[in-house]
Parts: structure tokens; C-alpha cells; sequence
């Protein structure tokens, strides 16, 4: 179990980045869903006690993560949104120099260990290859292979699918499906669906608040009938309130939040954490 509380952080430019966090994250898969510069970042690396928070505490396992961060290090595993590579250093070479960084021995052991997780992630074929010339998915698939060396109880994503070609996305999803069964993940995006695939449990977060969190099937389940859809907009001055415009195969699409459709045009439409994000983002805008 991870827990937040009351964390906080302003930076020195008087961005508040948080401001009293609070959760409690339990094993399995947790998404932190919100827009960019909502605070995500700040926060990941705060729990991955790479910066200080100005307020609050946080613990994993009865670790005191701020006042014993090397004990969360051996225990962490950490893909940051952004991370280099040396440019002539290959994939095996890179996760043996981790594996070092990391405390691990430099013996048959490690060596057995980098060998599954280069079969787990999909890139025993590419050992020999500088990372540096990986593509998007590949490099995010390394991120995620050197993040598990040590086997961390506690696993760090900030938006690990940013930049992913559909394919290399679905690739990603059938691999952190494949993590969350015995350790604490968090993941970190801007990307609905990524949350809606994968996490069971999301925290919708807002200029460093989180702003709601729950159970991600029963969050869309209580906007049952009373999602709307038009390829028209509602009258201006309507009660009801418009989540999104999209369009399907070059139709628009205006998707409204009310009790009863706003006209004689709308349809019931079928619920997405989508809907249930922007309704929370547009709830919560100062008046």
C-alpha cells in the first residue's frame, strides 16, 4: 500500500504544483489521469523521491519515503515521461550498467535476470542494438525493462504510451497488463484510454488537486442515462452541460451531461471515462 498525505510542492516561480494530496493506492494497477500541467509529473517524481515536497508524507510498505528514500530506491522502479541513453551503448549493455546503478550483482544472476526481462518485454531480438536507435515503442519497452530490474514492489510510469503509433500502444497495454498482479503500479497519463484499458482504479487530478477518484468501472457507471449525444449542438443557454465535440467519420459529435436529453436530436449515449474526466475538469472550474 501507498499512501499520500496532505503533499504539497510550490515552486520557486509560485506554480503550485500540488496542493494537498491525499491517496491511498493499493496492488495493481492506479492511473493518475489529468491535462498536462495538472501536477502529474511533479508528483511522480515526488513519490519516487527524486524532489522534496515543501509538505506532507509519504509511505509504502511502513517506508517513511521522505525521511528514507534509499530504502524506497531498492524497492522502486521508475520510467520517467523523458529518459537518454548513451548513444553507442547497446540494449544488453544499458541494463547490465542499471543493474550495476541499482546495487545489483554483476553475475550469472543478474545476467539470467536481463535476459527475461529483454524476452518479457519483446526485445531479446534487439540486445545487440543501441538504444539510441530504438524506436518510440521499443525505447518505452527498455524503459520498462530496466525499471524491473530488482523486481521493485512499487512501479512508476509517467506516461509510458506518449508518442506510441497505435500498434506500439497496444503492444505496451498487453505488457503492463502483465505487471500489476502482485505490486503496486502507478501510472501516470493525459491519455484516457490508457487509464480505461488498464487501471481498475483512477484519480482524476486538476492544477494539483485531485478532484475525484474511484473505482474506474463504478466512475462511468453513475453517468448511466444521462449521457447525450447529437450531430447538433444543444441552444445556447441549455441546462445541460457539453462534455466533448468529436467526429465520427467526419460527423460531429457533441456529447452532453444531463438529467433528460437537451432536445428532440439527442440520444442516449453509452458511458466512457471520458466523459466522466471532462465532466470533473469542467465541474471544477473556478466560477
Amino acid at each position: 500500500m501507498l499512501e499520500v498525505r496532505n503533499l504539497g510542492k510550490t515552486y520557486r516561480n509560485g506554480v503550485n504544483a500540488l496542493s494537498g494530496i491525499d491517496l491511498s493506492i493499493p496492488t495493481g494497477m492506479f492511473g493518475l489521469l489529468g491535462p498536462n500541467g495538472a501536477g502529474k509529473s511533479t508528483l511522480m517524481r515526488t513519490l519516487a523521491a527524486i524532489q522534496l515536497p515543501d509538505c506532507g508524507t509519504i509511505m509504502f510498505d511502513g517506508i517513511d519515503v521522505l525521511a528514507d528514500p534509499v530504502a524506497l530506491r531498492r524497492r522502486l522502479g521508475y520510467l520517467p515521461q523523458a529518459f537518454g541513453a548513451y548513444p553507442h551503448a547497446s540494449c544488453r549493455t544499458m541494463l547490465r550498467h542499471m543493474a550495476l546503478l541499482k546495487g545489483l550483482a554483476d553475475d550469472a544472476v543478474t545476467a539470467r535476470r536481463i535476459d527475461e526481462l529483454l524476452e518479457l518485454t519483446n526485445l531479446s531480438a534487439h540486445a545487440g542494438r543501441a538504444v539510441a536507435t530504438f524506436s518510440g515503442g521499443m525505447r518505452q519497452r527498455f524503459g520498462i525493462a530496466q525499471a524491473l530490474l530488482g523486481d521493485p514492489a512499487l512501479l512508476i510510469l509517467d506516461e509510458p504510451t506518449a508518442g506510441l503509433d497505435p500498434e506500439e500502444r497496444m503492444r505496451l497495454y498487453y505488457l503492463l497488463s502483465q505487471l500489476s498482479g502482485d505490486r503496486v503500479v502507478v501510472l501516470s497519463t493525459h491519455i484516457v484510454d490508457d487509464i480505461e484499458q488498464l487501471c481498475t482504479e483512477v484519480a482524476i487530478v486538476n492544477k494539483g488537486k485531485v478532484i475525484t477518484r474511484g473505482a474506474t468501472a463504478t466512475l462511468v457507471q453513475d453517468l448511466a442515462g444521462r449521457i447525450w449525444e447529437s450531430p447538433i449542438a444543444a441552444t445556447p443557454g441549455s441546462a445541460a452541460m457539453q462534455l466533448s465535440t468529436a467526429f465520427r467519420r467526419g460527423t460531429p459529435v457533441h456529447r452532453y451531461f444531463a438529467e433528460s436529453p437537451p432536445n428532440e436530436a439527442f440520444v442516449a449515449a453509452v458511458p466512457s471515462l471520458e466523459d466522466r474526466y471532462f465532466l470533473e475538469l469542467k465541474s471544477n472550474q473556478p466560477c
